[in-house]
């Protein structure tokens, strides 16, 4: 709805009547960004609204993600992209570093350094962590991981069931409808995985080499649509850390479900798809 309004920019009770929901109005039109409502919807007039950003205030750029993405990752820098994990051309995944790793957490970025969203390791209980901590059996288990954006809110949902040889991995929103799911088709040489929604394949995942590191993702067609490349961030980390590093590049806007397969792809490749380099411990 478009309205002629000297009414500044800022959150005001939803007009369309959603009870306690303030949506953004951006000086000329209503958006489709909402937020709860701090009251009850309607109870104060528009100037009384609290006034939020629609992201997280985020600082300049960041050089050192600048160079992961353009020197490491060799990809160009793209045009802008809309602020979220599904409009961003570009997405910068890395793993907080730490000496003992028994959740896995990450940080997304977009190719400026702007923080975007997050995946965090949920429903780990203390048995798997102790597991995890003197073993490798914990490989074998049932694995899930959240996919959140920039306020925390959940977007996608992947569960990894428990698997001996071959990975699979359902995707979900956070409603518990389904995406979609992952499943590798072979253990030897570059490892492949499928894409597959109702049972019909949208996409595929490829390996370029044996130890995969770097993917690139197709369609249905065999045409490549997004690629993934693992970055490395210094012998420090790589010999005292198990942080791994990704960036993923999206040539061009996916159609659904595609395009939250691609997204819950690069963002679970290290902890749900790749083979677990320590082997069998």
């Amino acid at each position: 709805m478009t309205t002629q309004s000297k009414t500044p920019a800022g959150w005001y009770p939803d007009p369309h009547g959603a009870a306690q929901t303030l949506r953004y109005w951006d000086g000329s039109q209503w958006t489709d960004h909402t937020n709860p409502a701090q009251q009850a919807a309607g109870q104060a007039p528009p100037q009384a609204a609290p006034r939020q950003p629609a992201f997280p205030q985020q600082q300049t750029a960041d050089a050192r993600v600048q160079r992961q993405v353009r020197q490491q990752a060799g990809v160009a820098a793209g045009g802008p992209g809309g602020g979220t994990l599904f409009t961003e051309p570009v997405l910068v995944v890395n793993q907080k570093a730490k000496l003992i790793e028994v959740t896995n957490e990450y940080k997304v970025m977009d190719q400026n350094g702007r923080e975007i969203g997050s995946v965090t390791q949920v429903g780990q209980g203390v048995l798997k962590k102790i597991l995890r901590f003197v073993s490798s059996l914990d490989q074998f288990m049932t694995h899930k991981l959240e996919i959140r954006d920039a306020h925390g809110r959940p977007q996608l949902l992947l569960t990894r069931p428990a698997k001996i040889f071959k990975s699979r991995v359902i995707v979900s929103r956070p409603d518990g409808s389904p995406v979609g799911e992952i499943v590798q088709k072979n253990m030897i040489g570059k490892i492949n995985f499928a894409m597959n929604v109702d049972g019909r394949q949208v996409g595929a995942i490829k390996a370029e080499n044996w130890r995969a590191w770097n993917f690139a993702i197709v369609d249905h067609a065999d045409n490549e649509v997004a690629r993934i490349t693992k970055t490395w961030e210094g012998l420090a980390k790589a010999l005292f850390t198990t942080a791994d590093n990704y960036v993923l590049q999206v040539h061009y806007q996916l159609p659904e479900p595609l395009l939250s397969l691609v997204v819950a792809t690069a963002l679970t490749v290290d902890t749900a798809l790749k083979q677990d380099a320590r082997g069998l411990g």
